[in-house]
């Protein structure tokens, strides 16, 4: 299993609680170990968003990088 699926996999029956848990949780501890598992969010994110909201990501992002 990669590890895309092995994410999407062992987060499929967590509660939206748990997730956004998880993903605090990775931010915090800023451990680089985490980073593929935030991708693979990231990734169904966008994937899943229309074109208004991906704009809006985008946007975000560049102001935070700035």
């Amino acid at each position: 299993m990669d590890i895309r699926n092995y994410i999407i996999h062992n987060f499929k029956q967590n509660s939206i609680e748990e997730i956004k848990d998880s993903i605090e949780e990775s931010i915090k501890e800023k451990e680089e170990i985490t980073l593929p598992g935030l991708g693979v969010f990231f990734e169904l994110l966008w994937t899943s968003s229309n074109s208004n909201l991906k704009q809006e990501i985008l946007e975000t992002l560049k102001s935070s990088l700035d």
